[in-house]
């Protein structure tokens, strides 16, 4: 994927970079994580690399203190006694035995552990984008620490840290992991090169959406918890089939939601689908209309379930929620007992006025009529 461009302002096509530091820390695992999401994070993006950072740091420093994690790593060597498994083709082939030596492979405690190699880069990557020298010099001499102890500087691969699993003492880590994963997000913007951008190539187009998509949901989690909703993000869904042929199951297309928020008490249910593109478009026959195709695939997420066993689906309201592109959009449509809204959300706000949108858009359903009781105070 390219690196989007980042212009003289600090725009990524036309949305601010301090806005897209925002998405990412809605979207990130440090959010959710020790209450993060409910001290005032947010509240100053363009000072949140400083904030990560200093997060960051101080996971590290207190990892530091007692001891980091070590981890097994697989070595071949040549020994002068058996250690693991005798690498018995080597041995042969290099006639080891003659001299006393045995090809050996084993595993080997170490410090120098995928998750440890990642959080010393992403000290590397903050300290270059921080404003404050201080919290910059901390991050760098951190990372010095950790090459010190043994820790190398080689950023692991994506497989290396997928196949990375905490264990039931490893909670400090996953907390340092999490603030590393953002800080390596943050500072990809700032790598970026060129001025005056307009639009986003495709590709980055993509990694936005698929970054506010995740903004959204991560959003919603934390916010809308604590009120008692349950929010589930990348839900697959299915459909009701009564009969099919053999081969249907190799080309029938799965249904995937970006966000279900539910609220079981009131019976409310309500699926988002974000999309990062305009709104509306030039029709045929009007200046402007909604896509038909978005409203095809909202419609059959939610007339797809009805009668699938789950009350919540029987009555379930959509949201197709996109980025405001010049104008904000805020309509609702009620179609065969299921409530539609087609809402924008202004990227280009102040961090406030963005997670105001947010908050406020379930409210819509109530205010359109949906419901007499809405468990969501937006205040």
């Amino acid at each position: 994927m390219n690196k989007p461009e980042l212009d003289t302002e600090g725009y990524i096509g036309r949305i601010p970079v301090r806005n897209l530091w925002l998405m990412m820390l809605y979207a990130s695992d440090l959010f959710s994580t020790r209450n993060i999401g409910n001290i005032g994070l947010e509240d100053s993006p363009d000072d949140l690399p400083d904030l990560v950072a200093e997060i960051l740091a101080h996971a590290v420093e207190t990892r530091q203190h007692r001891q980091l994690s070590f981890g097994y790593r697989s070595r071949d060597a040549v020994l002068n006694r058996i250690r693991g498994k005798i690498d018995i083709l080597t041995t042969e082939r290099r006639q080891l035995l003659a001299h006393g030596l045995v090809a050996c492979r084993f595993d080997e405690l170490t410090i120098d552990t995928p998750r440890n190699r990642f959080v010393r880069s992403a000290l590397e990557k903050i300290a270059k984008v921080v404003k404050r020298p201080k919290i910059a010099h901390r991050c760098r001499s951190l990372a010095n620490g950790m090459k010190a102890m043994g820790v190398s500087g080689k950023p692991p691969t994506r497989t290396e840290m997928s196949s990375d699993r905490f264990g039931r003492h490893d909670t400090d880590d996953q907390f340092m992991v999490a603030a590393a994963k953002l800080a390596f997000d943050l500072s990809l913007p700032t790598e970026a090169t060129g001025t005056n951008v307009l639009s986003l190539p495709d590709r980055e187009v993509m990694w936005v959406r698929r970054l506010f998509e995740k903004a959204v949901g991560g959003f919603y989690k934390v916010v809308l918890s604590p009120e008692g909703w349950r929010v589930q993000s990348g839900k697959t869904i299915s459909w009701q089939i009564e009969q099919k042929t053999s081969g249907i199951d190799k080309i029938l297309p799965t249904m995937r939601t970006d966000v279900v928020l539910d609220h079981v008490p009131s019976g409310q249910r309500i699926v988002i689908d974000t999309k990062f593109t305009s709104i509306v478009t030039r029709g045929q026959y009007r200046e402007e209309t909604l896509r038909s195709g978005y409203i095809y695939q909202i419609y059959a997420y939610l007339r797809s379930q009805v009668g699938s066993g789950d009350s919540l689906d029987d009555n379930a309201s959509g949201l197709l929620l996109h980025p405001s592109v010049g104008k904000m959009v805020d309509e609702t449509v009620m179609i065969q007992g299921h409530r539609i809204c087609f809402a924008t959300v202004d990227l280009t706000a102040s961090a406030a006025d963005i997670r105001s949108q947010l908050l406020k858009l379930p409210k819509r359903f109530k205010d359109a009529g949906i419901t007499d009781t809405f468990p969501f105070d937006t205040n």
